[in-house]
Formats: structure tokens, C-alpha cells, sequence
């Protein structure tokens, strides 16, 4: 861990000894010996999926908000954040309506994020329910500020899951239409979009780029699992962005979700449900081989991410009562694991299985 966050005191929840933030975190058990040292990003808000900037300092998340709309269940919704990791920089990007994912563009000045904030009029839905995903959730560019803002679609589908290409120039996201998930590419300074996957069996979603900026790594899930089986199973794919190479990459018929590429081009952090009530942070390798386990906690650890220097790791954990409560944003120092740009390596084609049908 680089000296200054020892130094901030920041890896006071995971190593005893060390004086904790002058905040009022949530109280967590002792570490487990086989994690990586790692700290809770010490900010006041719940916050469970974030992406690092260019700057691997900067994340952006969607948090829990009072301003924005309530949850059907009555409970805050989420906006956008920009928040540093040692918690000393924190600002709201968006002020109205509800926010899905988000992400940074490589240029360190621009991002992109999904928000309801011009729909407001159509019912809230649940970003956790793909049968009642909100709709006319849009996708902005904005600054960091959120100054300056762009729309980037205007259909009043459900549009979530964004994330920019490494080179800049393509935007991939979500997108369900008659209750249909497929992933769709735009060319950032054009605005054209690209249908991706034209499935109806799979449901794809959470799509990254590699650092090829070619290649998408994405999971989906079976309609015919869905609501079934709990969880329900998903399985992780890359495919070409013009929709040729669709490749399979996990193949225990357990749920395999969100999958975000390393800098290195080869390896991929994601969620596995070891049990119904145990959700870890996996390892995997698009090469093969089996994946390596980064978390052991008894509850929710979710939706990680590697920073662009490939040395740490942010993630989502459940602090709070329940199998859900109080997810906060976490960060493991995961330099020891070699998954920087120095150690990139394109994507092999022969990796993982190739699928002859969609």
C-alpha cells in the first residue's frame, strides 16, 4: 500500500494498531488473514459500485441521496459522486432524479453517467428487478463538475451499465427493450450506436472494454433461469464490438457477475455466489485456469474494480445488518498480484469457448 494511506491512518479497519479516520465508520469484524491488506474509503455515504479515474486516486459512484427520488420501497435513491479514496475530496455530479452506473473517461476531464433526471415523470421501477428496470434512464457526458452536459440517448428505454473504451472514442451499455437486454456500442463523437449481442434467451449486461478497446467482456443470464433460481446463474462472455467472436469464459452454471478487465489484458475481477448468502470477489483468468478467491466475508462483497495503475482494487461490502445492509466502498492494495499495463498481453483469440449460437 502506497506510504500515504498508511499514513492517513486508512488501514486502521483491516490491520489493528493503526488510528482510525475521525469518522463514524461502521464497526467490522478482524480482518481475514488470506485478504490483502485494504481499508473502508472513509466518506459518509453508502456507496457500493464505483470506477476509478486515470488518476487511480479519483472513484465514481453511484450513493444513497436524500435528493434523489425514493426507492418503491420508500428508501433513498442514488446519484452520481466523485469522491478521492482517502475521503478528502467529495462532490455531487448530479442533483436530481436517480442515477445508475457511471464511469470516467481516460481524458481525466470527462464522464459518462445513466440518470433519470429528464423522466422523472415515468415510474421509478428497480435497478435490482429486470422486470421493472426503471425506464428512461439516459446516458450524459458531462465534467467532472457535471458542468457541460450532453445526452447522449433519447428513447426512454432502460439504458444502465456504462463504460467508456480505454482509447476514449466508444461508449457500451445496456440496453432492454420489450423486456430484451442487449449490449449496444456509440462512437463518442458521433453519437452512432451499434446493436452488439441480438439475443433472446441470454440477458447481457455490465459491459467493459479490454484495453484493446476491441473487445467487451460482459455477463448474461438465461430468461428462462431468471426468478427460478436463486441466485440466478450468470456466466461470463467477451465478444468482439461488432458482435463477431462471442467467446464463453466460466463454466460452473453458478452466478458469475460483473466482470471488470485488469490493465494487464488478461485477467478480470468478478462477483461469485459461493453460497445463496456469500458473495466474494473472484480472480479469473482469461486464458484459463482456476480463479483466484480476493475476499472471505461472510456476507456481500460485490462489484469490483482494478485501477488504471493496476495496483488496487475497489469494491462494494455490506457493513450494515443483513445479508445487504450498508454497503460501503473498500480498496485492497493488489500491487503483489501484477495486473498492470507493464504486464499487458492482447487477447488471444483462443481463449476461452467459442459459442457457434446466440
Amino acid at each position: 500500500m502506497r506510504p500515504s494511506l498508511v499514513a492517513l491512518g486508512l488501514l486502521a479497519v483491516a490491520s489493528p494498531g493503526l488510528a482510525a479516520p475521525a469518522l463514524n465508520l461502521p464497526r467490522l469484524p478482524p480482518p481475514d488473514p488470506r485478504e490483502l491488506p485494504y481499508f473502508m474509503v472513509p466518506i459518509p455515504m453508502e456507496a457500493a459500485e464505483a470506477y476509478w479515474a486515470p488518476d487511480s486516486r479519483h472513484l465514481i459512484a453511484q450513493t444513497r441521496d436524500p435528493q434523489a427520488l425514493k426507492t418503491p420501497q420508500g428508501r433513498n435513491g442514488a446519484l452520481t459522486w466523485i469522491f478521492s479514496d482517502d475521503g478528502k475530496d467529495m462532490w455531487r455530479v448530479n442533483d436530481r432524479g436517480q442515477d445508475a452506473c457511471s464511469y470516467f473517461f481516460p481524458d481525466g476531464e470527462t464522464i459518462v453517467w445513466t440518470s433519470t433526471r429528464d423522466n422523472m415523470q415515468m415510474p421509478v421501477g428497480n435497478w435490482s428487478d429486470s422486470d421493472d428496470y426503471p425506464q428512461g434512464g439516459e446516458i450524459y457526458l458531462s465534467d467532472w463538475r457535471g458542468k457541460n452536459v450532453r445526452r447522449m440517448t433519447n428513447n426512454q428505454y432502460y439504458e444502465a451499465e456504462v463504460s467508456v473504451s480505454p482509447d476514449g472514442q466508444w461508449l457500451a451499455y445496456g440496453r432492454q427493450i420489450d423486456g430484451k437486454m442487449d449490449i449496444w456500442a456509440q462512437r463518442v463523437s458521433t453519437g452512432e450506436e451499434f446493436q452488439v449481442t441480438r439475443t433472446d434467451e441470454w440477458q447481457e449486461g455490465a459491459p467493459f472494454f479490454l484495453p484493446d478497446s476491441e473487445t467487451i467482456i460482459f455477463r448474461a443470464w438465461k430468461r428462462s433461469d431468471y426468478k427460478k433460481i436463486k441466485p440466478t446463474p450468470m456466466t461470463i462472455f467477451t465478444i468482439r464490438r461488432d458482435g463477431t467472436d462471442w467467446r464463453r469464459h466460466t463454466f460452473d452454471d453458478g452466478m458469475n457477475w460483473h466482470p471488470t478487465p485488469a490493465p494487464d489484458g488478461r485477467h478480470y475481477v468478478y462477483v461469485r455466489a459461493v453460497t445463496e448468502n456469500n458473495w466474494e470477489i473472484m480472480l479469473g483468468d482469461l486464458a484459463g485456469g482456476p480463479p483466484r478467491q480476493l475476499t472471505y466475508y461472510d456476507k456481500l462483497d460485490i462489484l469490483a474494480h482494478i485501477s488504471p495503475d493496476g495496483k488496487k482494487m475497489n469494491w462494494g461490502r455490506a457493513t450494515g445488518d443483513g445479508f445487504m445492509g450498508g454497503i460501503r466502498t473498500f480498496v485492497m492494495d493488489v500491487s503483489s498480484l501484477n495486473l498492470g499495463k507493464e504486464n499487458y498481453v492482447p487477447f488471444d483469440p483462443s481463449w476461452g469457448k467459442k459459442m457457434e449460437a446466440r
